[in-house]
């Protein structure tokens, strides 16, 4: 099914800063109807690489997700602010990133949002459940 519109929750995150990292996306039809869960592990890495690396998994799965448009929401202003242009992307690790980002995003009719941590709370728990899994030993997974 081809949707008009999918919003895609973004977030990623380090248990330290550097350390084991994840990035965790949600993918949601306007009225709030989850469709798709995804998580990554992604080894010893920033809070700043694994919010990128968030938005790369949501890229790399829209065609599991198909829609006309993306509305994508993520709670890191920095990250947020790059992507729309209100910021430069300084350093080398996220420039690989942002270009990354841009390149995927070359056919996407998208639009991306800063939202409070308390509005992103789904794809803060694919996060947690990710760097928990690990924590055990069990490896990532996808819903």
């Amino acid at each position: 099914m081809k949707y008009d519109l999918l919003n895609v929750y973004c977030d990623g995150g380090s248990r330290g800063n550097p350390g084991p990292a994840a990035a965790g996306v949600v993918f949601t039809t306007p009225k709030g109807e989850v469709i798709a869960s995804y998580n990554l592990f992604l080894g010893e890495k920033t809070n700043n690489f694994a919010e990128y690396s968030a938005v790369l998994l949501a890229l790399d799965k829209l065609g599991e997700n198909p829609a006309k448009k993306y509305d994508f929401y993520l709670d890191s202003e920095l990250v947020t602010k790059q992507l729309n242009g209100q910021y430069r992307v300084k350093h080398a690790d996220m420039k690989e990133l942002f270009e990354r980002v841009q390149i995927e995003l070359k056919d996407v009719n998208a639009s991306f949002t800063h939202v409070l941590r308390a509005k992103n709370k789904l794809a803060d728990e694919q996060v947690n459940i990710c760097l928990d899994e690990q924590d055990l030993g069990w490896g990532a997974g996808n819903k």
